[in-house]
C-alpha cells in the first residue's frame, strides 16, 4: 500500500524502537507486527493481546478485553451497562453491534417527576429508577457468535481468574472507595460495600490485592451459558428480586426480552478516507461525519495544528452538528424518520459551510430550537481498539454512564448497575438554561434506547482499515474523536501525538468553548476570543485509545491516552 502519506508515522520510529510490549508513553507510539489492543487498563490490554497471540481475531480480543475491564476498571468497564462495537475487516467487510441499554417495560415518559412536574430526588441519575436494562453481555455474545474464532468459554477465563484471585488495586479507585465507605450503612449500597471494601468496611490501599468472588460467579454463569447466563436464570433473578424489593422497574421479563442488534454502520468520506462509525442510537457517527463534511472545504493543514484559526473552524463545525444532534437524533426504532442521509451528505454540509465566517464566531441561536440547551452527560465511559494479525479492526465503546454508574451493586451478583436512564430527556417539552432538554426524539418510552454520544470509529482507505479510534468523555466524545482524526489526516501527526494534543469542546448550547487547562497557549486563546468566542477552562477531555495500521510496512502503531490513569497499548 502506497497511498497513505497523510497518515504515515514518522519513519524514524520504525528504526529507533524495538518490537516490544513496552508501555506507550506520551507521544511515542507502541509498535507491533502481529496484533495490538489498546484499553484503559493495562491488565485488560494484556489479556486482549494474549487472546490475539493464541489465534483469536479482533472480535475475540475485544470481547475478552471488555470482560476483563468489567473486573479491573469498574468505573466504566461492565456487564451491567451497554455500548457499541464497530468492525471493519481487512477484506472490506464492515458491520456494527448496538447493545445500548433499554428502558424497562414499566418505564413512562414522566417517571422521574413529582406532582409539580419537577425531577424528584435526582431520580434520573440516582437510585434504581435510573437503571436501564443492561446490554453489554448480549452485545458481546452476539458479536462473538457472528464473528468470533476462539471458544466463548476461553474468552471469559482471564476475567474470571482476575475476579477470583484478585489483582493489585490502584489509586484510580481511591475517591470511589472513600464514597463507598461513607455510604456503607445505606441498605441500597450494602452490596457495593461488600464488593469494594475490605471485609465490607475498610478501603483497599493501592497495591493491596482486591478479589471479587460474587462477580466471578456471575462471569462463570455467562461463561457456561452465554448471554442466557446473564439474562435468564440466577443472575436475572438476583437483579429482578433486588429491583422489586427496592422500588426498581426491571423485571425478569425485561431481561429475557433484551436483544442486541447488528446494524449497518454510517459511512462518509473525508479527504479520500472512508469514515465508518456507529449509527443511532449513538449520535456519534452522524455528528462526526457531518463535522468532517463541513471541515473538508477548509485548509486545516495551512491553518496549523492547535492554532486559533483551526480551533475556530472546528468550533463552527461542532456548533452546527450538535444542534442537529439535539433536534433529530434518538432511538431509530422509535424515530423511524430521522434524516440521516441528509445529515451525512456533502450537499447539506455545503449549506452549513456558507454560514461560517473565516475570522468571526457564529452565534448559537436558541430561538431556532425552542431555547434548548444540551444536557450534561457523564464523561465516565471506556474504549477499546483492537487490530489482529490479518488487519481486521474493532472499535468498541461501552459505559455505565456516570463513574461507577448508579454505584449500586446487585447483591450476590457482584457487578455495578448503570444509571443510563439519565440520558433520556427527563421533562417532556421543558428546556432551560441549566441544561435540561425536553424534545421528543429522546423522551422515555418502554423498551426504548436512550441517545448516546459514544463514537467508536474506524477510518479506512481503499477498502482497508487504517485507524481504529474512540474515547470516553460523555458529550465531549464526538469532538475528541474528531480532533484525533483531523490531527492525523490534516496535520500528519502520528497516532500518539494526535491523541496527546490538547482538545477543545463546543456543543452548540451553552454557547461557549471548553479548553483543556493545559497545552493551549494564552496567545492562542486570546486570538480565539478576539473572533467572538467565549472560553472556559476545565480539566482533561477524554481518554482516546487508538491504533494506526501501516499497511505498506506491515506494522501497527498504538497509543493509550496519558489522560487515562491505567491505560496501555499492548502489541506483539
Amino acid at each position: 500500500m502506497q497511498n497513505y502519506p497523510k497518515l504515515l508515522i514518522c519513519l524514524f520510529l520504525t528504526f529507533s524502537f524495538p518490537m516490544s510490549n513496552f508501555a506507550q508513553s506520551g507521544r511515542i507510539p507502541v509498535r507491533a507486527e502481529n496484533g495490538m489492543v489498546v484499553s484503559s487498563h493495562y491488565l485488560a490490554s494484556k489479556v486482549g493481546e494474549e487472546i490475539l497471540s493464541k489465534g483469536g481475531n479482533a472480535i475475540d480480543a475485544g470481547v475478552a478485553t471488555a470482560f476483563t475491564l468489567a473486573v479491573t476498571l469498574p468505573s466504566a468497564g461492565n456487564i451491567g451497562g451497554g455500548g457499541f462495537l464497530v468492525y471493519h475487516g481487512a477484506n472490506g467487510d464492515k458491520t456494527a453491534f448496538n447493545f445500548r441499554e433499554k428502558a424497562p417495560l414499566k418505564a413512562s415518559v414522566d417517571m422521574f417527576l413529582d406532582e409539580d412536574g419537577q425531577i424528584k430526588d435526582n431520580s434520573n441519575h440516582e437510585g434504581l429508577l435510573s437503571v436501564g436494562v443492561p446490554g453489554t453481555v448480549a452485545g458481546l455474545y452476539k458479536a462473538h457468535q457472528k464473528m468470533g474464532n476462539l471458544p466463548w468459554e476461553e474468552l471469559l477465563e482471564p476475567a474470571i481468574n482476575l475476579a477470583e484471585n484478585g489483582f493489585e488495586s490502584t489509586y484510580n479507585m481511591n475517591w470511589f472507595l472513600k464514597w463507598v465507605k461513607e455510604h456503607h450503612d445505606d441498605e441500597l449500597y450494602a452490596a457495593t460495600a461488600k464488593a469494594f471494601l475490605k471485609n465490607g468496611e475498610e478501603i483497599y490501599k493501592p497495591g493491596e490485592t482486591w478479589k471479587q468472588p460474587d462477580l466471578a460467579k456471575s462471569l462463570k454463569r455467562i461463561q457456561q451459558n452465554g448471554a442466557d447466563g446473564f439474562y435468564k436464570g440466577k443472575t436475572a433473578k438476583l437483579i429482578a428480586d433486588f429491583m422489586k424489593e427496592h422500588g426498581g422497574l426491571i423485571t425478569e421479563k425485561d431481561l429475557a426480552n433484551y436483544e442486541a442488534e447488528e446494524l449497518a454502520p454510517v459511512t462518509g468520506t473525508y479527504r479520500g478516507y472512508e469514515v465508518v462509525a456507529m449509527p443511532p442510537p449513538s449520535s456519534g457517527g452522524v455528528a462526526l461525519i457531518e463535522m468532517l463534511n463541513i471541515l473538508e472545504v477548509f485548509d486545516l493543514e495551512e491553518a496549523g495544528a492547535n492554532s486559533a484559526k483551526s480551533y475556530h473552524l472546528l468550533t463552527e463545525a461542532m456548533r452546527r452538528a450538535y444542534a442537529d444532534r439535539a433536534l433529530y437524533l434518538g432511538d431509530p426504532n422509535f424515530n423511524p424518520k430521522m434524516p440521516l442521509e441528509k445529515l451525512t451528505s456533502k450537499e447539506y454540509a455545503k449549506k452549513l459551510q456558507e454560514g461560517i465566517q473565516i475570522d468571526r464566531a457564529s452565534k448559537s441561536d436558541s430561538a431556532n430550537f425552542n431555547k434548548a440547551h444540551l444536557r450534561y452527560e457523564s464523561p465516565q465511559t471506556t474504549h477499546i481498539s483492537v487490530v489482529d494479525k490479518e488487519g481486521n479492526a474493532v472499535s468498541l465503546t461501552y459505559t455505565l454512564e456516570r463513574s461507577y454508574g448508579s454505584k449500586i451493586v446487585v447483591p450476590g451478583a457482584g457487578f455495578l448497575l448503570n444509571n443510563e436512564m439519565g440520558d433520556f430527556n427527563p421533562i417532556p417539552g421543558h428546556t432551560d438554561t441549566k441544561g435540561l432538554i425536553g424534545t421528543k426524539p429522546n423522551l422515555v418510552a418502554p423498551g426504548k434506547r436512550m441517545l448516546s454520544s459514544m463514537t467508536p470509529t474506524i477510518i479506512a482507505k481503499e477498502g482497508k482499515p487504517v485507524l481504529a479510534i474512540g474515547s470516553p468523555g460523555g458529550r465531549t466524545i464526538i469532538n475528541t474523536v474528531l480532533q484525533v482524526v483531523v490531527n492525523m489526516i490534516d496535520h500528519k501527526m502520528n497516532i500518539a501525538k494526535a491523541i496527546e494534543s490538547p482538545r477543545i469542546h463546543h456543543q452548540w448550547l451553552p454557547d461557549r468553548t471548553r479548553f483543556e487547562d493545559f497545552g493551549i497557549s494564552p496567545d492562542t486563546k486570546k486570538l480565539y476570543e478576539q473572533m467572538g468566542h467565549e472560553v472556559y477552562e476545565a480539566g482533561s477531555q477524554g481518554q482516546a485509545m487508538g491504533i494506526y495500521i501501516d499497511w505498506e510496512n506491515d506494522l501497527l502503531y498504538g497509543a493509550a491516552d496519558s489522560r487515562s490513569y491505567d491505560g496501555k497499548a499492548e502489541g506483539f
